[in-house]
């Protein structure tokens, strides 16, 4: 179902999220003899559009992580959950509580990578198997500019904030400052998992690739060991729909 001005309505939708389809596809063009299968076409995806009114319902455990939160953030809560057991059900996974870790982290079922996000009007889920996909970090934002040079000194660094100019010429459409936030957030989220420790916002820098709809993160801290190699950045992808920023990073083995 779609509303006015091409947003689709409310309930979980199954698909690829359109960051995670664009890397799979550059990966797939490469066409390297013996180059691995991407590792997003191991990712479910499962979103949902529109503030729902009824809270999906939550299972034990759950309950008492929102039993003091307002409504709307109770909504967030409960209808991200139901997008990730919806995604969860797609990998042969029984419904389960998904409970918060030390730093607020979905803890997934054993043998599960993952990750959520919420807006206004929107969240959604991605899952995997653990055993083809190492972390997963997505995020979504409103396509608005930050609030203020504040916010956006807090959330950057000045190699970032040189890049803007350059970006903005080449694509004035896109909101930039925020894409570098939300970059970050889904770095984090992939991060978090693999190493177990905080990365702030001045520990990674973002170059954005306006044609390509791709990032790298560069990691300006020591990195985790992942599959025998130092992980020394991430690479990600960015999509603008629906009046959204989304960005998502997939670490393969």
């Amino acid at each position: 179902m779609t509303q006015p001005g091409g947003i689709p309505g409310p309930g979980l939708r199954t698909g690829r999220f359109g960051a995670f389809a664009l890397e799979a596809e550059a990966e797939a063009e490469a066409g390297e003899p013996g180059a691995r299968e991407p590792v997003t076409g191991s990712v479910v995806l499962v979103e949902s559009y529109g503030d729902p009114v009824e809270t999906a319902p939550l299972l034990p455990g759950e309950e008492q992580l929102v039993a003091r939160a307002v409504p709307s953030r109770r909504a967030e809560f409960a209808t991200a959950r139901a997008c990730a057991r919806a995604a969860l059900a797609q990998l042969g996974v029984a419904p389960a509580a998904i409970l918060r870790g030390a730093r607020g982290e979905p803890l997934w079922p054993a043998g599960i990578v993952g990750a959520m996000t919420h807006c206004a009007g929107y969240r959604a889920a991605a899952v995997a198997r653990a055993a083809d996909v190492v972390a997963l970090g997505m995020d979504a934002e409103p396509h608005l500019p930050m609030p203020g040079q504040g916010e956006l000194q807090l959330v950057t660094v000045a190699e970032e904030r040189r890049q803007l100019p350059e970006l903005a010429a080449r694509r004035p459409e896109v909101c930039w400052d925020r894409l570098l936030f939300s970059a970050k957030e889904s770095v984090y989220k992939a991060w978090y998992p693999i190493t177990g420790r905080w990365l702030g916002f001045e520990d990674a820098v973002i170059t954005p690739d306006p044609d390509s709809g791709t990032f790298t993160a560069r990691l300006l801290v020591p990195g985790p060991v992942v599959a025998g190699k130092t992980l020394t950045g991430f690479d990600g992808t960015w999509t603008i729909r629906d009046g959204l920023i989304r960005t998502a990073v997939a670490v393969g083995h």
